[in-house]
């Protein structure tokens, strides 16, 4: 008999056309996938040169929980450039990965029946987590807004029992970048309240002009004691394998968290660990310079190919690497043999039809969109999304 909590997983079977499209690529070239959660780039030069160095001092014993000082005091240095504020290694607990952070955040922040507030469309671990937890997730719906939740809706959702409120930007999988305004009227809201703040910047390297990203403690310093910072450097460094990410927050979270990891996952590999640092140390960010006018190549060829398309918006695309279409229009205005079609039928279509790979809607809460990654290279970008737009263009 299975535990309870195995019931939680139940939003991992609206992945079934993720995972349908995932084994068509394995076993079919002329698949192209879209469905992405990385950046195909090779390995940042210091990064490669940090595991051969690494190796050749026999550094492969365990680390201390939460990685070496040294690394933390590096990505504490690297947070206190972006926010312009001190932070120290007490502050930061590296991970596993983000989806590590979060359940670290959620497992020491929250209380049985204790509420979290998630703008919908989300990340499919936000509510997740917040359900291994004992909590509840609220969805907001951002729709209406451009994919930003109102401060009317968030006021509005809030009850006893709120604990806490997640603020994804830029947001996967809407490209969704939060602006100042709305950052500083969370955080005054977090304060009033008194709600935790669960800031995800993963995507935070990857702003496209005119769009800027913002830490929320730069733009509301008073609400850094009540904000947890959740990244991860698969994404800024294109290094999706290797499951490296980190918390960083209030001295007394940290801490906890990094009692908590003790018991669980531990660390990252500690090779991994040790090539990051020597990555850090050596200020060189010419591979993510490399890396950032590659995505936005990628953005500017995706976005010309998608302004074909008949009765779907233009994706903003304001930041991150994926373009999220709003289907609600198109599929109510389309009927397929069994009738309107819904955001998985599209992606089942769009693989048989066109031979395109990407991820349905439903499994980020929403049953009206289509989210397609720009991470592949450039000639398998403009083949695979010109595919898509000719077969939806077929079906309106």
């Amino acid at each position: 008999m299975l535990a309870e909590r195995t019931a939680l997983f139940k939003h991992s079977d609206r992945a079934a056309a993720w995972t349908a499209a995932k084994a068509a690529i394995v076993s079919a070239e002329q698949i192209i996938d879209l469905a992405a959660e990385e950046i195909r780039s090779d390995l940042p030069p210091m990064v490669r040169e940090g595991i051969i160095i690494a190796a050749n001092r026999s550094i492969y014993r365990d680390a201390e929980t939460g990685a070496p000082t040294k690394l933390r005091e590096a990505i504490a240095r690297k947070i206190s450039r972006e926010t312009g504020q001190p932070w120290s290694l007490d502050e930061v607990a590296v991970t596993s990965g983000s989806n590590h952070a979060l359940f670290n955040a959620a497992m020491v922040l929250l209380n049985p029946r204790d509420e979290v507030l998630i703008p919908v469309p989300h990340w499919t671990s936000f509510p997740a987590q917040v359900l291994l937890a004992g909590g509840v997730p609220i969805f907001i719906e951002t729709r209406d807004n451009n994919y930003v939740p109102k401060l009317s809706d968030i006021a509005a959702a809030v009850t006893s029992k709120t604990k806490a409120i997640v603020v994804n930007t830029p947001n996967n999988p809407t490209g969704t970048i939060y602006d100042c305004e709305t950052l500083a009227e969370i955080a005054h809201l977090a304060a009033e309240l008194d709600l935790w703040i669960v800031f995800d910047e993963c995507y935070g390297a990857f702003a496209h002009a005119p769009h800027t990203h913002h830490p929320i403690v730069s733009v509301a310093p008073a609400a850094r004691h009540r904000t947890l910072i959740v990244n991860s450097f698969s994404k800024s460094l294109a290094l999706s394998g290797w499951q490296i990410g980190y918390l960083a927050g209030p001295k007394c979270v940290i801490h906890a968290a990094l009692a908590l990891q003790r018991d669980t996952a531990c660390n990252p590999d500690v090779i991994s660990q040790h090539a990051l640092l020597h990555h850090l140390d050596s200020g060189d960010d010419v591979f993510q310079q490399k890396l950032q006018r590659q995505v936005s190549e990628a953005r500017t060829l995706g976005l010309a190919v998608l302004s074909t398309l008949k009765s779907i918006p233009q994706p903003a695309a304001q930041g991150g690497f994926h373009f999220y279409l709003d289907i609600k229009g198109w599929r109510q205005s389309t009927k397929g043999p069994g009738g309107e079609l819904n955001a998985d039928d599209v992606v089942d279509v769009l693989l048989m039809d066109a031979g395109v790979a990407a991820a349905s809607g439903t499994i980020f809460g929403d049953s009206d969109g289509v989210r397609l990654s720009y991470g592949i290279d450039l000639s398998s970008l403009d083949k695979g999304l010109r595919r898509l737009s000719a077969t939806l263009n077929t079906w309106h």
